[in-house]
């Protein structure tokens, strides 16, 4: 059920909203596509810049990070998380997505936070998995 859940999270809001009301624990639910590339619902909706279904997930309580804040635009989330860890520049979303992919899903609104992390050298939008 999760992996059903997690893949429609990537282009049918639909279907994500009909399976969460009859299963309400799958909000938070991560699904492993094989060596360790595990995934949200709001993961997947994020990496594919699905923005109206990444905030029904977060209004309906789903677990945000620092990709889904630099999808959004959030510099204020995504600067002070990147002083305290500097390393999760790099760090592997989703698939191998990094936060500049994530920035640059995000459009218009995310513009502060692609000019944030190219300014802190991130230049791939997409790192192997292993």
């Amino acid at each position: 059920m999760v992996h059903i859940f997690v893949g429609k999270a990537h282009s049918d809001m639909e279907i994500v909203k009909e399976l969460l009301s009859e299963h309400p624990t799958l909000l938070n639910a991560a699904h492993d596509w094989n060596f360790g590339d595990f995934e949200t619902a709001l993961g997947a909706a994020s990496h594919v810049g699905y923005k109206e279904l990444a905030r029904y997930l977060l209004d309906q309580g789903a677990q945000a990070n620092i990709f889904t804040a630099a999808l959004f635009g959030k510099i204020e989330i995504v600067r002070p998380m990147l002083e305290a860890f500097p390393l999760t520049l790099h760090a592997k979303g989703p698939h191998g997505f990094t936060l500049l992919h994530h920035a640059e899903q995000g459009g218009e609104d995310a513009t502060e936070v692609l000019e944030y992390l190219r300014s802190l050298g991130a230049t791939e939008t997409k790192v192997k998995l292993y």
